[in-house]
């Protein structure tokens, strides 16, 4: 079974992928032909690499079975717990909420393929659109998930500085000014944390690449949850606002230009989808 598929994942992790698409096809009574495998890369993944693997269903030349591929990027493990990550990926599931996840391996996962539409960055200030991604997101808020229901934006935003630490030299430290970055975490949540807050479960990275949409239903899909916890609503609301000043399909993704972050009416406008989606 040391199979390459296409030379896109190698060895042990070739080995474990191919043994579980095999298991899943053997369950969904196909004729699992590594020949006829078609493998996409998928555009858009931020920490992961991501393919589309299809192959003949039911041994059909005019059907075909379609399912995803996360290859896990080096070093994401740093920005969150990944089996906590797989924890929350079933349980959302469960709430018929996202894929399917079908199986894992040693680097990555397979995942249910979402016949919909990743939207774009333009995508974000449709007014239609946007009424209906502030709708799903109180949908999610209003998920009861297992675990901790305190806020993990103040513990999680400690621990990068602690990572950062441990990989910089004294030299960089001092020039991306970590030290003064721990004080103005303790000076946010004193600031911002206030008694009567409302914390729920937030996906905490709704940027455009993790929002799907189908076209003729009209129906929102949320996906890539390695971020998601239970947060303050303002912080994943006033994320997302600040995710429209971003493009990630430029040279310099990770500058965001503000000239173009959401004015008040546009926000107003998005808040009020939000609050009345469950007819309040």
């Amino acid at each position: 079974m040391a199979v390459k598929i296409h030379g896109f994942i190698e060895g042990t992790q070739s080995e474990e992928l191919m043994k579980l698409l095999l298991t899943l096809a053997s369950n969904w009574g196909d004729v699992f032909d590594t020949s006829k495998l078609k493998v996409v890369h998928l555009s858009g993944a931020m920490t992961n690499v991501v393919y589309r693997i299809t192959w003949p269903k039911n041994g059909s030349e005019n059907e075909e079975r379609t399912v995803l591929v996360r290859v896990y990027g080096e070093g994401s493990d740093i920005f969150f717990d990944r089996e906590e990550e797989i924890r929350t990926f079933e349980s959302i599931s469960s709430h018929g909420h996202g894929p399917r996840l079908l199986g894992q391996f040693a680097e990555g996962r397979v995942e249910e393929f979402i016949h919909a539409k990743t939207l774009s960055a333009g995508d974000l200030r449709d007014p239609e659109i946007s009424a209906l991604i502030a709708a799903k997101m109180r949908e999610f808020h209003n998920l009861n998930m297992p675990g901790s229901k305190n806020a993990l934006l103040w513990p999680r935003m400690r621990k990068w500085v602690i990572e950062a630490s441990s990989l910089c030299s004294p030299e960089q430290a001092k020039e991306f000014q970590l030290e003064i970055l721990e004080n103005e975490i303790d000076a946010l949540e004193k600031e911002l944390s206030q008694s009567d807050q409302n914390v729920a479960f937030c996906h905490n990275d709704l940027q455009y690449g993790n929002i799907m949409i189908e076209d003729e239903t009209k129906t929102i899909t949320l996906i890539d949850y390695e971020y998601a916890s239970y947060n303050p609503v303002a912080y994943d609301l006033a994320n997302h606002f600040c995710e429209m000043a971003a493009n990630y399909h430029t040279d310099t993704p990770h500058v965001l230009d503000y000239n173009v972050y959401p004015d008040l009416e546009e926000r107003r406008r998005f808040v009020q989808a939000y609050l009345s989606s469950t007819g309040q």
